[in-house]
């Protein structure tokens, strides 16, 4: 797909107060990882994950994206635009139903013409939802829109200590399941588009997108399944890998040759180091066009690529004329690859 009067024109990014290290993680499960003979210091060792960032209070998905959502108001540079689509797309959400985008938008006070919904789409939700407003204000239904997600994973990494401290029957076999939950963070991010104003116009460009699905693979990361109480996720880390470079491989070929052709810059899903160079090194692709945040944030789900991309523009990483791809990759397994476009000095 692609577009040729879509502008972003405001990114924001909110950390939660409280970071919490991988160490005192490993510390809580000090009884199992001796029984276990497993040695501390191998979350860090194998993720790259030194901390991540957890609210100190209860917070709601919806209070968190509305903070980024304000943030990304103010920064943006809408001249009377009126913001015609709300999409909050965390895999976080603050009820069944309603959707969660109602509340963010009364925080916000929207206008009152304005089409508001959830999209949840694993970690791909942010991509799909830009997708969905990208579309509508580029076929002239609205004038600007805003995709916003709030995460709070300490539920989960609190209930997956739980569970694996109470487990007396726990392997190493049986816990590799759980690991990547232990990777988990919170955060919030929003992204406000709208119609380009002329050729003039100094905000950077969506161009377009491609996508791809492999959902034959729907199996390998499953959590908070229907008819359950707790939040359990169940990985398989090593399959969900592979099957998602293969599906990132075929994906970024389309975006390569059919569509958008190499870029500048790359933002990636943040899962961990193996994730990263691996992928880097099946897309051919130089680590150096990358900028990361898992070290400190570890993965924040919806969150955790608009967040990256958001500090990489805030750090002066993506410069005038760099073209920028945004690549996802979300369990189901689906991909999202988009192109933006800074216009030159």
């Amino acid at each position: 797909m692609r577009f040729g009067r879509v502008a972003v024109c405001g990114l924001a990014a909110v950390d939660p107060d409280q970071v919490v290290t991988s160490e005192a993680l490993e510390d809580r499960l000090a009884p199992l990882y001796g029984r276990l003979g497993l040695v501390p210091g191998r979350l860090e060792l194998m993720t790259g994950i030194r901390e991540r960032r957890f609210w100190s209070e209860p917070m709601l998905p919806s209070t968190a994206a509305a903070q980024a959502g304000r943030a990304a108001l103010e920064r943006s540079d809408l001249d009377g635009e009126p913001v015609g689509a709300l999409v909050f797309s965390s895999v976080c959400r603050d009820q069944l139903e309603p959707a969660s985008a109602n509340r963010v938008h009364a925080e916000l006070g929207l206008p009152e013409a304005c089409s508001v919904f959830d999209v949840s789409n694993a970690c791909l939700g942010v991509l799909n939802g830009m997708l969905l407003v990208a579309s509508a204000i580029e076929l002239g239904q609205i004038r600007a829109g805003l995709v916003v997600a709030g995460e709070d994973g300490r539920p989960l990494v609190e209930q997956t200590i739980a569970r694996l401290r109470e487990d007396a029957d726990a392997t190493r076999r049986s816990i590799k399941a759980d690991f990547a939950s232990l990777t988990i963070g919170s955060g919030a991010c929003a992204v406000v588009l709208r119609a380009i104003r002329g050729e003039g116009d100094p905000a950077p460009r969506l161009t377009g997108g491609v996508v791809g699905a492999a959902t034959e693979h729907h199996a390998l990361c499953v959590g908070g399944t229907a008819g359950r109480r707790d939040l359990a996720m169940h990985t398989d880390a090593e399959a969900l890998l592979e099957a998602g470079l293969d599906a990132a491989e075929r994906t970024h070929r389309r975006f390569v040759d059919e569509a958008f052709g190499p870029v500048d810059r790359v933002i990636t899903h943040q899962v961990g180091r193996v994730h990263q160079k691996r992928l880097f090194d099946r897309l051919d692709l130089s680590l150096e066009t990358a900028h990361s945040t898992f070290e400190t944030h570890g993965n924040v789900g919806s969150v955790s690529l608009p967040l990256t991309w958001t500090r990489a523009v805030e750090k002066g990483f993506i410069l005038p004329g760099h073209r920028t791809g945004l690549f996802g990759i979300g369990s189901g397994i689906n991909c999202a690859m988009l192109e933006v476009r800074w216009p030159p000095a």
